[in-house]
């Protein structure tokens, strides 16, 4: 088992420290990291755990996976890697529309 772990349903209240201390019933936190979304800053609702160990990891997944923390239910399993997203043209790179003056 990998000693990264995916967090999922967290509270968007939830803290990093409050993560991290939490999860440290289960043995010796490295990181813990909430992701937030770019633009407003607030929580996704996930995010990620590394433990010291892999016996630690699998640890904290049998004490918190379907476990209530903070007034909701989390999802804990072992992270996968990042899958590779193809690139959008999205944005307003380049595109200059109909009525768009040229300079």
């Amino acid at each position: 088992m990998a000693q990264k772990l995916y967090v999922g349903g967290l509270s968007y209240s939830t803290t990093q420290d409050g993560l991290k201390d939490y999860f440290s019933q289960a043995g010796a936190v490295q990181s813990a990291i909430i992701i937030t979304d770019k633009m407003s800053g607030r929580s996704k609702g996930f995010g990620f755990v590394e433990m010291s160990s892999d016996e630690e990891a699998q640890k904290a997944v049998e004490m918190f996976d379907g476990k209530e923390f903070e007034g909701r239910t989390l999802t804990v399993n072992e992270a996968r890697p990042m899958e590779e997203r193809p690139r959008t043209g999205g944005g307003a790179g380049g595109f200059r529309g109909a009525g768009a003056k040229r300079y």
